[in-house]
């Protein structure tokens, strides 16, 4: 058995001099929360995707929820998301006591199939009628469909770009434009994902493929510690609606008037104003500046991940035990996660024993993700069982996320490369 002297960390963030001198450098000028370099971060994050607002929150999961707010989520309508996602997707629907409507995935890119997409989107659409039908009901939560009182209408679609390929958006677009529905992405994966030549988030992306199409559209980001761009915790809303970005900057912010934070300079007011129930969102100066640093190297550490993506496929694919990662016609991928399939019949060891295997070989991974129907929150509350979404059920018991990330060495990839190399060989 071939073991690595260290272990290699699952990810770790391309942290340098850049990003210390920018904290040192906030840290001196003695304004360390919200200030000056959150909307330099908000500006130059807007010009880099090419949106007209971005509004900069202290987590993805805060972006999510902000927008569900902005869009007038109330208690008992409907989102329809993907239950192969991490857990902040579904849990900011819950947030308003509304009700998440899982559709399976489709098995090849893991992302939303927008063809179920659009037969639950056709079938819920009636509820706003106050028609529950059969066929409506066989896309509510098990639970729910007998008791259908309280159930509201459908309001939203709430896609996730799995490890940073994108979903197909020009059906999604068209979808939520006929029916009346707000789109927000959790693009929590995809910096600096492409589609069809365009940054997610995009003002360019919406009009090359929904010119003529109106519908409530926001675009989440993370900035968490594994991310592609990182600010130890952070997240970025961007749109090109004005009215959703000042609804999302002044909720991120205790719902007080968006420069808030000017009170506190010489130029500012001690008077302000509270215009709704606001949250505790805002992001720091602290965290805005190391935003800055890494939004300056985001296309080199993503040439690097590219890079190791790209040796992975070319080994990996030489192995039927293996399935590579999808990249569809169109896409660039961000590849925030590098997820690895095992072909179960002829592998002839689990995904648990592989993932056991190569911590032997002291290589770090993850699983992405256990889906939300198994876990007891939405089981027990919805009735889910493992069966009801297969797609996602069955390839979440199949897949490893290996290391992935712009600090890698050649070494360290190589490592990955031949640990799994040697777990393969030694099954045959």
């Amino acid at each position: 058995m071939k073991v690595r002297d260290t272990f290699l960390p699952f990810s770790l963030p391309d942290i340098g001099d850049e990003e210390i001198a920018a904290v040192e450098e906030v840290l001196r000028s003695g304004w360390i929360t919200t200030g000056p370099k959150v909307r330099q971060f908000e500006r130059e994050f807007a010009i880099y995707i090419g949106a007209k607002h971005a509004i900069a929150v202290n987590s993805c999961t805060a972006a999510m929820h902000l927008s569900l707010e902005a869009i007038g989520l109330r208690r008992g309508d409907l989102v329809i998301t993907t239950p192969y996602t991490f857990a902040a997707t579904a849990e900011v629907i819950r947030y308003f006591d509304a009700i998440p409507i899982f559709v399976d995935v489709e098995p090849k890119t893991l992302n939303v199939d927008v063809e179920q997409v659009e037969n639950a989107v056709k079938a819920l659409a009636k509820i706003g009628e106050r028609r529950i039908d059969n066929e409506a009901k066989k896309w509510l939560p098990p639970a729910l469909r007998e008791r259908t009182e309280g159930i509201g209408r459908l309001k939203a679609i709430l896609p996730v770009h799995i490890a940073g390929h994108p979903c197909d958006l020009e059906a999604i677009y068209s979808i939520a434009a006929e029916h009346g529905l707000a789109v927000i992405e959790d693009a929590a994966h995809a910096l600096p994902t492409r589609y069809r030549g365009h940054l997610i988030g995009s003002s360019a992306l919406r009009n090359s493929i929904a010119p003529k199409q109106s519908f409530p559209h926001l675009t989440c980001f993370s900035f968490y510690a594994t991310k592609t761009l990182t600010t130890g915790e952070g997240g970025m809303i961007v749109t090109d609606d004005e009215e959703l970005a000042e609804r999302c900057q002044i909720m991120s912010l205790h719902g007080i008037s968006r420069d808030a934070w000017r009170r506190y300079t010489a130029e500012g007011s001690w008077y302000y104003e509270i215009i709704a129930p606001g949250y505790k969102y805002n992001l720091t100066d602290i965290a805005a500046a190391i935003g800055l640093a890494q939004l300056r190297k985001l296309e080199k550490m993503w040439e690097r991940r590219k890079e190791i993506a790209a040796r992975y496929t070319e080994v990996f694919s030489q192995y039927p035990e293996l399935e590579v990662p999808t990249v569809q016609n169109g896409v660039e991928h961000s590849w925030h996660l590098y997820i690895l399939r095992l072909n179960l019949e002829r592998a002839k060891i689990s995904r648990n024993q592989f993932i056991e295997e190569l911590r032997a070989r002291n290589i770090g991974t993850s699983v992405h993700f256990i889906p939300l129907h198994l876990h007891p929150y939405y089981r027990d509350t919805y009735g889910y069982r493992p069966e009801d979404f297969p797609i996602a059920y069955r390839e979440y018991q199949r897949v490893i996320s290996l290391p992935i990330y712009s600090k890698m060495s050649d070494k360290d990839v190589e490592d990955v490369i031949n640990a799994v190399c040697d777990i393969i060989w030694l099954q045959k």
